[in-house]
């Protein structure tokens, strides 16, 4: 049972990783304000509270559609 649960518990946060991950990549690139307002205001400007919502429902999400074809395949 705690295998599964730290697996489960990696697994989610490594898509919320990758989840923020994009986001900050995303301040940097032509459509983002991170090259003029700076590093700490990008930070700032990624985690909030919607985010954070939307980061947890997705990484739920992504693994319970992985764990499903996990079992199927």
């Amino acid at each position: 049972m705690m295998k599964a649960t730290s697996r489960a518990l990696i697994e989610i946060g490594f898509i919320i990783f990758l989840f923020y991950a994009n986001l900050f990549m995303g301040e940097f690139e032509r459509s983002g304000r991170g090259k003029e307002m700076g590093f700490v205001w990008a930070v700032t400007d990624i985690f909030t509270d919607t985010n954070f919502a939307i980061a947890i429902i997705a990484a739920l999400i992504g693994y319970l559609i992985v764990e499903f074809l996990r079992g199927r395949l």
